[in-house]
């Protein structure tokens, strides 16, 4: 499958519109977040950032996090447990697990 054109390009696409997503929707609701995405990874600080190691990560809001994911869990959205690991998108996801993904991060945003 991978082999196939346009499945890395795919791949970026989603993920891309998935981490600009989640920051927009945090930011929209008056949190202070940065983060991006390259390939099929993604990641989220709450923090103004810009994070670029460790030492940066740690001035994140992990109280935060923990209210988001538990959140999103409750929105039968999976997400990596912890700001410190990177989430993955795949060539499985769609375009309409993109969007509920998204339509449930606003409502937790907009929550904690």
């Amino acid at each position: 499958i991978l082999r196939q054109p346009g499945s890395y390009e795919y791949l970026e696409t989603i993920t891309k519109r998935l981490a600009d997503g989640l920051l927009q929707a945090a930011r929209e609701t008056g949190h202070a977040v940065c983060g991006g995405n390259i390939s099929g990874m993604f990641g989220m600080f709450f923090t103004e950032g810009p994070v670029h190691n460790y030492e940066d990560a740690k001035k994140s809001d992990l109280a935060k996090f923990s209210r988001f994911h538990r959140g999103m869990l409750e929105q039968g959205i999976y997400l990596a447990p912890s700001q410190f690991e990177a989430g993955f998108t795949s060539l499985a996801h769609t375009d309409a697990d993109i969007d509920r993904t998204l339509e449930a991060a606003c409502t937790v945003m907009a929550t904690i």
